[in-house]
């Protein structure tokens, strides 16, 4: 797909990884041709220096009246409710990321936009399902609402591939950490608030247990995994929208003890909450093999690197009096 032929819509534009995605994608595609949508209007000054619609997933007329009014050719379908979120309330959390999905790929059919990008997630997996190294054909069995949406929208994703030969892609991601987005209900958010709470506090009260242990991935491989993917031979993808992504893993107490090679004085608390159970139904380790082997997914961060730049640049930003943190 190139800019002459691209005009693109991210629905959830304002949320952690939409609001870093839309500038990659402009930059790589120009600044008036992707669409940033959200319910909310942008706080960030990335999403307002493009258009922007104001759109509710749920809503298929407003959807199709922004597909048809910019022409889009490929949506990044990012609108959703997290795990931690999805559990206080389940209704809308399926109402959001299923009838949310299905407006966009019966949109997607029905216009002809020629692909559509729909993250799945970790929480796919479950307590039947191998915790170690977790393949990426193996047991589903989500024990979250937003687990259930996106077992759910992969095998819907899959049907519309198969069924209507349309373009839909979608890589499983772990605990996504940014140094731009503030944490937004999801179980993996104390490995974003610990940063900002050693920048600001020099400690932390961490809600899970210092051996837990999850996959995580740096933001700049969040990017690179979705740009890659989308750019990839669509006749060399054996899977389409579920493929096992990571980059590195570690447990609570290896991250802090990390921090404390940059911040010796840093405390780390521990005070499990309900986000604990979850954890424990998700993968400690996953296996990317099937992503490298089908559109050579190779990731550039490790937690020794993340760590370094996340901390620098949040200092940065604290130096300068730009930085904000609710918590």
């Amino acid at each position: 797909m190139t800019s002459e032929t691209a005009t693109i819509l991210v629905t959830g534009a304002a949320g952690q990884i939409g609001s870093e995605l839309v500038p990659a994608l402009r930059e790589n595609f120009g600044q008036h041709k992707v669409i940033a949508s959200d319910l909310v209007e942008p706080k960030a000054d990335s999403l307002r220096e493009g258009p922007f619609e104001k759109l509710d997933v749920t809503d298929r007329v407003q959807l199709e009246t922004a597909i048809k009014k910019h022409k889009i050719k490929r949506i990044y379908h990012l609108a959703a409710i997290l795990s931690a979120t999805g559990e206080k309330n389940p209704v809308k959390a399926w109402e959001v990321n299923m009838h949310g999905l299905f407006n966009v790929l019966e949109a997607a059919r029905e216009l002809e936009v020629k692909q559509v990008f729909c993250p799945s997630s970790i929480a796919v997996f479950g307590p039947l399902t191998p915790r170690v190294n977790t393949p990426q054909d193996t047991i589903l069995s989500p024990t979250t609402m937003y687990g259930v949406t996106k077992v759910a929208g992969e095998q819907l994703s899959d049907y519309y591939v198969k069924k209507f030969n349309l373009d839909v892609r979608g890589c499983r991601f772990p605990g996504i950490i940014s140094h731009e987005a503030l944490p937004g209900g999801g179980t993996t958010d104390y490995a974003v608030a610990i940063f900002y709470e050693a920048v600001i506090h020099n400690k932390y009260s961490c809600f899970l247990r210092p051996e837990t242990r999850l996959p995580m991935m740096y933001m700049p491989d969040c990017l690179k995994s979705i740009i890659k993917l989308m750019e990839a031979d669509f006749s060399q993808l054996r899977h389409h929208s579920n493929f096992n992504v990571t980059a590195m893993s570690f447990s609570a107490a290896q991250l802090a003890a990390e921090i404390k090679k940059h911040r010796p004085s840093f405390e780390m608390s521990y005070q499990p909450d309900f986000r604990q159970a979850i954890a424990d139904s998700w993968p400690e380790s996953i296996d990317d093999t099937a992503a490298k082997e089908e559109w050579n997914w190779e990731p550039d961060y490790d937690l020794a690197r993340m760590t370094v730049d996340m901390l620098n640049v949040l200092q940065e930003k604290k130096n300068q009096g730009k930085l904000v943190y609710p918590g």
